[in-house]
């Protein structure tokens, strides 16, 4: 087992990994995993304070994991628990203390805390030991807590945590916790850029765009995978391109209100008007200061291509709008197949998606079912098969995204449209 100072100087290699991750979704995910590492525990769970509550954003357990076929994520249940007594995440979170529980089957009786079995039971695992460890500010405000459970020891047997995990979960807890704010202020101004657009246009919501972001990861990662692409870059460019797909919309800024609100089919000139979103959100990320900026440019200018060369809009110069190659018609001629940049074939699938199990002022939301038949039956023409393959593959963990930023439910009905998006 590493010794205290082996783990501290693992927390220190830690905190630079955390330091160069800006979304706020991958960093959640990189302190569990990190975490669990330094501590080597099986399993854990990070929780974001909303309000009154800890909504839990990540789970993760390798011996569930184990069990699934190659290429398989685990899949979670998303769901909330009040801060307060009843749990130790609760109980955590109100008292800004680090609660450490040898055998959660073996809390005395009258305890501030207890232990549900349902999950136990539910999942086939036997939790023994937990670790609650505060993501506490400086300021002794609470972001969030991070669950970590049974600590493995040398011949995989689980075991309690120590004094000496405490005080390194401290430590590395308050490391995560700067970076954590950190990544909230990059996403608040994402979310900000997001609210411009939701102003004229009232379908672009925070939410749409956590979910169109969220699918378009999911979708990545099993199409890098599949090439053996380096888990070096895979983390590099999950990071990247999360920001860059929620902003895949951003030029609709540049859309009158007149357009973007109006009820049902478009006239021939005012689609003509709505395509030009997509350049004129490429152009805003001209001045390329990032890879950042690489994506976020091909995300916006090309998620409205098609594979079969139908969509817009084609080969035009992003500062004017103008063709730089036309068609037998004069128009821009269309990018086709490879043409189109990778990262904007995928988030074309996982927009489309949203959009389609989502209400609209012109349709009301398609069924799960329904919005997934749609997407296999365009394979070919709107979008890339071999990422519709990758999208039909990692429906469970699509399903996983649409929970955690879900909006009111609504009621599906038959398949029904007629708009561009």
């Amino acid at each position: 087992m590493p010794t205290k100072i082996e783990k501290l100087k693992n927390v220190i290699g830690v905190d630079s990994i955390l330091n160069k991750i800006q979304d706020l979704d991958i960093l959640l995910e990189t302190i569990l995993s990190e975490a669990r590492r330094v501590l080597n525990a099986d399993a854990g769970s990070i929780y974001i304070k909303v309000d009154d509550e800890l909504v839990v954003t990540y789970s993760q357990n390798d011996t569930k994991t184990a069990e699934l076929k190659p290429g398989e994520k685990l899949i979670y249940n998303v769901f909330r628990i009040p801060i307060g007594t009843g749990t130790t995440s609760g109980f955590a979170a109100m008292t800004g203390d680090i609660i450490n529980v040898r055998n959660v089957y073996d809390i005395p009786e009258g305890a501030p805390y207890g232990f549900d079995p349902y999950y136990d039971r539910k999942a086939g695992y036997r939790t023994v030991s937990t670790l609650s460890i505060p993501l506490k500010t400086n300021m002794g405000d609470i972001l969030g807590v991070l669950q970590l459970i049974n600590k493995k020891d040398k011949i995989g047997r689980s075991i309690a945590f120590s004094k000496e995990d405490e005080l390194v979960a401290a430590h590395f807890a308050t490391n995560a916790t700067m970076a954590l704010q950190r990544a909230q202020m990059t996403r608040a101004i994402l979310l900000r850029m997001t609210r411009m657009a939701e102003l004229r246009d009232p379908k672009e919501t925070g939410t749409h765009v956590n979910r169109v972001a969220g699918y378009a990861l999911e979708i990545y990662e099993r199409w890098a995978n599949r090439r053996n692409r380096p888990r070096s870059e895979i983390d590099r460019t999950r990071d990247t391109l999360r920001m860059a797909a929620m902003l895949h919309d951003v030029g609709k800024v540049a859309i009158s209100d007149t357009i973007l609100k109006k009820p049902g089919k478009l006239t021939d000139a005012e689609r003509e008007i709505m395509k030009t979103h997509a350049w004129q959100g490429a152009r805003l990320f001209t001045d390329r200061q990032s890879e950042f900026d690489e994506i976020a440019q091909q995300v916006a200018l090309n998620h409205h291509e098609d594979w079969d060369g139908n969509g817009y809009p084609g080969q035009i110069d992003i500062m004017t709008g103008e063709p730089l190659r036309k068609d037998a018609k004069g128009r821009a001629l269309g990018k086709r197949g490879e043409e189109i940049d990778i990262f904007g074939r995928i988030v074309s699938i996982a927009d489309v998606f949203d959009a389609l199990r989502s209400n609209r002022v012109y349709k009301a939301a398609w069924s799960d079912d329904d919005a997934v038949r749609e997407i296999k039956g365009l394979a070919g023409s709107k979008f890339d098969p071999e990422l519709v393959e990758d999208f039909i593959s990692v429906i469970p963990s699509i399903r996983t995204v649409s929970d955690k930023f879900s909006e009111e439910p609504t009621e599906p009905t038959e398949p029904s449209t007629d708009r561009e998006e």
